[in-house]
């Protein structure tokens, strides 16, 4: 089904935890990190975007007006930019599935996760369906990526504010994928979260 599948990357937050260690003026999406392999150094976004399998042609990046080098960095990777005035979680997620609405499913993808093994991100793609989420589970926690088939465009276009899609999980048949891979929960909310370990 991944063929139809489009991925939304939510890079519209300000990332305020991050900016009260490293600084007001620091991007966290713009900070270096360095990828798993211990060698290769991107920014955080690059890094997301470089995970992202080449399967994934549909994509989708949701960010405000003032982030132009994230803006850039994203249409080098084939993004199509949904530019929002808010940075709530919610706002992202609705305008982002609301641009390509017409797809069989949707890819949820945080900006701020750059750790996540490409092959994590095949599972929860192979596992979407119309009426179902698909979601990776390590050592029994839910992380990300999180996968949203058709049946869920409206309630994910209707999604405001601060609010995620959690609330769409409990009337919903949850796919649990189960993966080997610390990356799906390792967000970079501080500066020593930059390099994975």
């Amino acid at each position: 089904m991944s063929d139809s599948i489009g991925v939304i990357v939510l890079a519209a937050g300000q990332g305020s935890r991050f900016r009260q260690v490293a600084g007001d003026d620091k991007d966290k999406l713009l900070v270096d990190c360095t990828a798993r392999d211990g060698i290769t150094v991107h920014s955080v976004i690059e890094q997301v975007l470089v995970n992202l399998p080449a399967t994934l042609e549909k994509r989708v990046l949701v960010t405000t007006a003032d982030r132009p080098q994230v803006i850039r960095m994203a249409q080098a990777y084939g993004c199509e930019i949904v530019r929002i005035e808010t940075t709530g979680l919610g706002d992202s997620i609705a305008a982002g599935v609301a641009a390509c609405s017409h797809l069989g499913g949707w890819l949820i993808m945080l900006g701020d996760m750059p750790f996540i093994l490409p092959s994590s991100i095949e599972q929860v793609v192979a596992a979407i369906a119309d009426d179902a989420i698909s979601v990776p589970v390590h050592e029994g926690q839910y992380g990300h990526p999180v996968g949203f088939g058709r049946s869920f465009g409206p309630g994910l276009m209707a999604l405001t504010g601060d609010q995620g899609a959690k609330s769409l999980f409990a009337q919903a048949r949850v796919v649990e994928v189960a993966v080997e891979d610390r990356g799906v929960l390792w967000d970079v909310d501080v500066p020593e979260a930059l390099v994975f370990q």
